[in-house]
């Protein structure tokens, strides 16, 4: 364990992680708030592929270079029920994983993505979820600063949404 940084939380302790929440993590430069919520991460091998697309100086691509501890894996075939759904190939990609990984949890933003996992029974997270739990875990003093962070790297955060994350880290 990093000092500053408790890595894990329980339940399965297997993290999959969709293109967005790994692109504005690594451009607000938080993308080490991931490690909080569990100690193995992955990522579809379908997800860095998009990721890569954004050219070799995008900081979501050097991050994921350089981050050691984010594990690409190759998803399982996208069933049917998956596909009738038509979601990125990223998106289809985790999914599929979390369908052969019933106790992952899956880190997605894309609300269309997230009711078809949700109704494939699959858990489910967002990006802010994890910082009321950084807080939690006294790895960052507010919360309010790193939503204001992830909404300049691109991610659309309501004020509503974010006033809400804030009331329930307590601030």
């Amino acid at each position: 364990m990093r000092r500053g940084w408790p890595v894990g939380r329980g339940v399965g302790d297997l993290l999959g992680v969709n293109a967005s929440p790994l692109i504005v993590l690594a451009r607000a430069g938080h993308l080490r708030l991931l490690q909080i919520a569990a100690t193995r991460i992955v990522v579809p091998r379908a997800v860095t592929n998009e990721i890569n697309r954004r050219g070799p100086d995008d900081p979501a691509v050097k991050a994921m270079q350089s981050a050691g501890w984010l594990e690409v894996i190759d998803a399982p075939p996208i069933p049917p029920i998956v596909a009738a759904r038509d979601l990125g190939s990223g998106e289809s990609a985790l999914i599929s994983w979390g369908l052969s990984n019933p106790t992952a949890e899956l880190v997605l933003d894309d609300l269309a993505a997230r009711r078809c996992a949700l109704g494939l029974g699959l858990r489910v997270r967002g990006t802010l979820s994890l910082l009321t739990e950084a807080k939690r875990n006294g790895v960052i003093p507010l919360v309010a600063p790193v939503i204001a962070d992830i909404r300049r790297a691109g991610l659309y955060v309501s004020d509503r949404l974010a006033q809400q994350v804030s009331a329930s880290a307590g601030e």
